[in-house]
């Protein structure tokens, strides 16, 4: 499970991230909303721990941007805002849950759990790019009628394209999104794996999806 703790208390912040790495999640970080928002819609995660009260944007515009893209990754508001109307406010939003500083750190671990367990389940989880149809919940692909046969990592790569489709995305960012590792040949596996992709999603089609975006990456799109 890959998780993104937002938190602009630094300290806080690296504590958060230590907890959870020990509970085995893979966790990304930072520290103001204009990055959360960015980690948001180019990387895939399977939920977020969210301040509210962040530099740049604050934790209720974060949501609420993420949630106007479709993206319908689960949120776990962590904040010193304890307030009715800023809990309702965020639930309204979209978050999932909320807990309030100070806090314990095997109730959030507790909560985290929870909150992962009912996300897929109750959320509508399908993405399209023209007749490309990906379905999250039971990790079908169809092109039109056609149904495409896809390996895990496959699945992985082609997810990320369309959650971002119209987007170029860099080698890089793929690598940080699917690819835990650093490694000067993930470079060429990714290259390999859109190989892989193309026979399987544009071979046969007059319209291509997959698009190499020279010198930068590649992007998702129906032209």
């Amino acid at each position: 499970m890959k998780l993104l703790v937002v938190e602009d208390e630094k300290d806080l912040n690296d504590i958060i991230v230590k907890e959870l790495t020990l509970n085995g999640y893979i966790v990304n970080s930072c520290y103001d909303g204009q990055q959360a928002y960015e980690y948001m819609i180019l990387g895939e995660y399977d939920g977020a721990i969210l301040d509210i009260m962040l530099p740049e944007i604050d934790g209720f515009e974060v949501l609420e941007k993420i949630r106007n893209k479709g993206i319908q990754t689960p949120v776990l508001f962590l904040t010193a805002r304890v307030q009715k109307k800023d809990i309702i406010r965020g639930l309204d939003l979209g978050a999932d849950d909320y807990i309030s500083k100070p806090f314990d750190l095997d109730e959030l671990l507790a909560r985290i759990r929870v909150m992962l367990r009912k996300k897929v389940e109750t959320r509508e989880n399908t993405y399209s790019c023209g007749e490309l149809v990906v379905n999250c919940n039971d990790h079908t692909v169809f092109r039109g009628d056609k149904s495409i046969t896809l390996s895990a990592k496959e699945f992985q790569l082609l997810l990320y394209l369309v959650r971002n489709k119209g987007i170029v995305v860099t080698r890089e960012q793929i690598q940080n999104s699917i690819w835990e590792f650093d490694n000067d040949n993930c470079s060429n596996v990714i290259d390999v794996y859109i190989r892989y992709l193309r026979k399987k999603i544009d071979d046969g089609y007059e319209q291509k999806l997959i698009h190499t975006i020279r010198g930068v990456g590649y992007q998702l799109k129906a032209e």
